[in-house]
């Protein structure tokens, strides 16, 4: 099975590069999206839905912000959209889909702001996000999404120029730390220890073509999927969004 999360920044603008074409080329058996910025009588408008995938979405009720969605080939017998924080929440920022082998989980946490305007409220939903996940932690999960923290100096071309900023200040990478003390693995860090692999760079100063970039995107897994994990990557030469898609090889049929 191929898992593949995406931060499309505007499902509208990757609509008009061929997403489509995308979906049905990429080999995905689940696509995680994450700010999808349309709401149902839009993506209805579109027609978004590719052949051969059931489509669960969780809009933001803010128009033309947030929002996650998730394709899948394979039809979950149950769908949960809220986390229990009522801004996220309203922001469209979770999905969890229960399959009979694995849970997954599409989350898409909030930046914190430029001036760390929203820092306390990113804070307060990772620390729900990880109560949450403490309660799963012995099921087999998959968390994918946004994550906009880049967790080790490797996960940034620009770690010393960045350390007091949003996304890689200190209270920000102790999430990711307390991600992995639960016993959740960073799957492309289980196959890849170099640097250089970012999955988002900012639109300004050429910073995607000289990779000034960082590693913000993830696939989390239960320590029990390992075994049946086989691969994890990242999809750099794909275009449309700031960020680029991620994924894995697992083996849960």
């Amino acid at each position: 099975m191929k898992i593949i999360p995406w931060n499309v920044n505007g499902l509208k603008s990757v609509l008009k590069r061929n997403f489509l074409n995308w979906v049905e080329n990429s080999g995905a058996d689940i696509i995680c999206l994450q700010e999808i910025k349309m709401q149902l009588d839009e993506m209805k408008a579109a027609l978004v839905k590719p052949k051969d995938f059931f489509f669960y979405f969780n809009c933001g009720k803010r128009k033309g912000m947030w929002g996650v969605g998730v394709l899948t080939k394979e039809k979950p017998h149950k769908v949960k959209s809220k986390m229990g924080i009522e801004r996220f929440d309203n922001e469209g920022r979770f999905l969890e889909l229960k399959y009979p082998r694995f849970t997954l989980i599409n989350f898409y946490s909030p930046h914190g702001g430029r001036q760390k305007e929203n820092l306390d409220y990113k804070l307060e939903v990772y620390e729900k996000f990880l109560g949450y996940l403490k309660e799963r932690k012995n099921k087999n999960l998959i968390i994918a999404g946004d994550f906009n923290i880049a967790h080790k100096e490797i996960d940034l071309a620009r770690p010393k120029e960045n350390e007091n900023n949003t996304m890689f200040m200190p209270k920000e990478r102790e999430q990711i730390d307390k991600i992995i003390k639960l016993g959740f693995i960073d799957t492309f860090r289980y196959f890849h220890k170099e640097g250089g692999n970012y999955t988002w760079w900012p639109y300004s100063f050429n910073a995607r073509k000289r990779n000034l970039g960082w590693r913000i995107d993830y696939i989390f897994i239960s320590k029990s999927l390992v075994p049946k994990l086989k691969d994890a990557f990242i999809l750099k030469e794909v275009k449309g969004s700031d960020h680029c898609p991620i994924g894995i090889e697992i083996e849960v049929k």
